[in-house]
């Protein structure tokens, strides 16, 4: 079996390699700077591997074709998209039944394909893909946003006083507006300023519609209730 070190293809996986190194290099840095868990050195390896896989099968074997030996370079593509689904699965969490990780997961996915293509040799395509993932976390989030959800679950961050009953007053006045409030979680502290306070992480929901600034002002105005914030819903 002759191997080939320099094969007249090298220049072109050569850039197909770097082509997906960048490429998954710019999805890695937007999971970086919202400080994901998954960020740019995950989706690089991803990309590169993917795209490795695919030059493998697109250029690896090409010394053994004859007469009697038929190659289908889509087997090894196949396998990347079954494989890939264990490392989108791993950044996936679930806390107090709120899901967050799903847009990283998506883009890992993501990524690999755009490794694929690389590998394939379809770089304008995947740098399409790209700008089109780009446009979807930015554009296409920030739209969402806008879209008025009925019943929605509405997520605070209640801060107040500790010692003073506040908590059951803050569920009577939720309850009073006809919200189910829950109590997610409890951080306690000591400022300066106020003492000894609670930071309580509450989700307040409610089968109709009603604005949110209603029962936020409601339990701002509470005795010993020192802010109230929203959270920022985040599935990434």
């Amino acid at each position: 079996m002759e191997i080939e070190l320099l094969p007249d293809s090298l220049a072109t996986q050569a850039l197909l390699l770097t082509c997906a190194f960048v490429l998954s290099g710019v999805v890695g840095l937007e999971r970086e700077l919202r400080q994901k868990s998954a960020g740019a050195r995950t989706h690089i390896l991803v990309g590169m591997g993917s795209a490795l896989f695919t030059l493998v099968s697109a250029y690896g074997f090409a010394h053994l074709i004859g007469g009697d030996v038929i190659l289908d370079p889509s087997r090894i593509a196949a396998q990347i998209v079954s494989g890939i689904g264990f490392i989108g699965a791993g950044v996936i969490f679930v806390r107090q039944n709120i899901v967050s990780g799903l847009t990283t997961a998506g883009s890992i996915w993501v990524t690999a394909a755009v490794g694929m293509a690389c590998g394939a040799g379809m770089p304008l395509i995947a740098a399409l893909t790209v700008v089109f993932y780009l446009l979807a976390v930015t554009l296409v989030t920030w739209l969402a946003r806008k879209i008025p959800k009925h019943g929605r679950t509405h997520r605070l961050v209640v801060r107040y006083r500790d010692g003073q009953g506040i908590l059951r007053d803050v569920l009577t006045a939720a309850s009073e507006l006809g919200y189910e409030a829950g109590l997610n979680s409890t951080k306690r502290r000591v400022t300066e300023a106020d003492g000894a306070v609670v930071d309580a992480r509450m989700s307040f929901s409610r089968t109709q519609h009603l604005p949110p600034d209603e029962l936020h002002q409601r339990l701002s105005e509470l005795d010993g209730v020192l802010e109230v914030r929203a959270i920022q819903q985040d599935h990434d």
